[in-house]
């Protein structure tokens, strides 16, 4: 690399720390002076059943993700992003709205390895299933400086979600096949289904996009709402949608082993 094999590219070369452990993320909402927490999530981003495949948007999630204790999101607001918050105000750019930390659990605690100012997808679908709250007034605290003194509040449900894509995604795909069933499957208890990537047209819904269909569900553990999310997609005939089969599979199994 130094010996000039790739060019410029190869002048300077950046060492970084290996970050081994879980992924999960992490919300908080922030007004240029304090943050407070939303809940955790964690999403698969592997298109296939075991992680395997190429790296998506995100082929599902789950709320609250139990890797992440209570004690490391308190680690995750003292070290991370409360000094971020007060960082950005101490030179003059304070940031208000939704702050998305990328964390690692590794062996010493929660490490960052990035941010991003939104609502993650498919992390939010999970998140609005689990907020007790009313979101607007949340954000308005935003906006106006006012979080010190706000609470959300939260279901204490476990929230999943399953994205139905087109197949072919993350490559090519066709566009317009059509989508039956999504009465039948919003039947199930406890499940709503959030639309993505699709359109109606002549009074049927069709697939207009590669993530198309979010279908989410809430249960007294993740393993109910894994259970009621699937048995929704089961009601649903799309011969040209797929999806994953094991979203959620490290929290169900240990909530199956009885342990965090």
């Amino acid at each position: 690399m130094l010996g000039g094999g790739y060019g410029a590219a190869g002048a300077e070369v950046v060492i970084e720390e290996f970050l081994p452990g879980e992924e999960v993320s992490f919300f908080a909402l922030c007004d240029g002076d304090n943050a407070i927490p939303l809940a955790s999530a964690q999403d698969h981003k592997r298109v296939f059943d075991g992680d395997r495949g190429p790296n998506t948007g995100g082929m599902g999630a789950y709320s609250p993700a139990p890797a992440l204790t209570p004690a490391l999101a308190a680690r995750a607001m003292d070290e991370i992003m409360l000094p971020t918050v007060r960082a950005m105000k101490a030179r003059g750019t304070p940031f208000r709205g939704v702050l998305y930390a990328g964390l690692m659990l590794t062996p010493d605690g929660p490490k960052l390895f990035e941010y991003n100012v939104r609502f993650g997808d498919p992390e939010c679908q999970v998140l609005m299933l689990r907020l007790m709250s009313d979101l607007v007034p949340a954000l308005i605290a935003c906006s106006d400086g006012m979080l010190k003194s706000f609470d959300l509040r939260w279901f204490p449900d476990a929230a999943l979600t399953v994205v139905m894509a087109t197949k072919g995604y993350p490559g090519s795909y066709a566009n317009g096949s059509v989508i039956d069933g999504l009465e039948a499957a919003a039947e199930v208890e406890g499940v709503q289904i959030f639309h993505a990537g699709t359109k109606a047209a002549g009074g049927r819904i069709l697939a207009n996009g590669g993530r198309v269909l979010n279908v989410s569900a809430l249960g007294k553990t993740v393993g109910e709402a894994q259970r009621r999310a699937y048995a929704a997609i089961d009601r649903i005939r799309w011969v040209d949608g797929f999806c994953r089969r094991d979203i959620g599979y490290r929290a169900v199994a240990r909530e199956t082993a009885g342990r965090p």
